[in-house]
């Protein structure tokens, strides 16, 4: 019990000491340079499983995944478990020569899918606040012992100091923005929207939505966390906080999503673009899945219920994942 509640309290740090399969956890690294014409996400973890399997990627391994935001190539770099590493105490992870914490990255690849060597520091971290009746993005639903996947915020937006060298060409992040999120458990939900930006034209201004089909109890039911950080105030809207989807809208070019609550209503809209295949977990495997763009774009507009508006600014940079069987999302089906 001392360890279940230490873990609920620090949701950026592994989870998966004394965890059976199938299990897995993995970190969403954004990085963006301050011209904005680098854009990575970087995304180690692990993935266990009883399941056997011809395929190596059925089998319990670690793994890196680098997706270049600028082209849409995404690599899968996969490592035995034993090259894993995590401290039960504190995010640090190190997977083979790379290293991962709150504010930094070390990254040490170099295989024939490509060479990636460098270190990023972060700096003036954004924290999504947790405490024992608000286990951060999850809320109190981060409590249950039962839910098939958990999600972490660990940084909305911070400055990013350093470079990488990828394929032999020196990319400089210094004055860039990040972000960094992540998830574990049994498997992805079955159908979500995830979007992000931290590159509005107002400085540490940023979005992190997601809503999905959540798994409980015998029943799935419709789930989102919202949350809108400006001048240093984290504007949060979910499922569990009593705010309401009053649209979703999902076409082949943009999503449009609109929330209220009992002060506020945030509208969303989304343009869509072209992204590069990551690899997600189901319960025997790591798959294939939709395309995560770097690209897209959010339009923002918070305003209070008397009609005064709090903020309206475009998100650039965005990354969107659409996902799954979006008529159970939209309530069609």
């Amino acid at each position: 019990m001392r360890r279940y509640v230490y873990e609920a309290l620090h949701p950026e740090i592994y989870h998966g000491y004394g965890k059976k399969a199938p299990f897995f956890e993995g970190w969403y690294f954004k990085v963006i340079s301050a011209d904005e014409q680098s854009r990575y996400a970087i995304i180690p973890g692990i993935f266990i499983t009883d399941s056997v399997s011809e395929g190596d990627t059925a089998q319990s391994h670690a793994f890196i995944q680098v997706l270049d935001g600028m082209t849409g190539h995404a690599t899968y770099h996969q490592f035995p478990l034993t090259f894993f590493y995590a401290d039960a105490e504190i995010f640090d992870v190190r997977l083979g020569n790379s290293r991962f914490g709150a504010d930094f990255l070390s990254l040490h690849i170099e295989d024939e899918q490509m060479s990636l060597h460098g270190e990023l520091k972060f700096e003036d971290i954004a924290r999504w606040p947790v405490k024992l009746t608000s286990l951060g993005v999850m809320g109190p639903y981060g409590w249950l012992p039962f839910m098939e996947c958990y999600h972490g915020v660990v940084s909305l937006n911070h400055q990013i100091s350093g470079s990488l060298v990828v394929n032999g060409q020196t990319l400089i992040f210094d004055g860039g923005r990040g972000y960094i999120e992540k998830d574990w458990g049994q498997a992805f939900p079955s159908a979500y929207v995830w979007q992000q930006t931290n590159h509005f034209d107002t400085p540490g201004t940023c979005l992190s939505a997601s809503i999905a089909m959540v798994p409980s109890v015998g029943r799935t039911f419709r789930g989102f966390t919202v949350g809108f950080y400006h001048h240093r105030h984290l504007y949060r809207f979910a499922t569990y906080t009593g705010a309401f989807i009053e649209k979703l809208e999902i076409s082949d070019d943009r999503v449009v999503w609109s929330i209220r609550d009992s002060r506020y209503c945030l509208e969303m809209t989304s343009e869509r673009a072209v992204g590069g295949l990551l690899l997600a977990p189901v319960r025997t495997e790591m798959h294939k899945r939709v395309d995560e763009t770097l690209k897209a774009s959010v339009y923002v507009r918070l305003f209070r219920l008397d009609g005064s508006l709090v903020f309206e600014g475009l998100g650039r940079n965005a990354g969107l994942e659409v996902h799954g069987n979006l008529g159970t999302l939209l309530g069609s089906s």
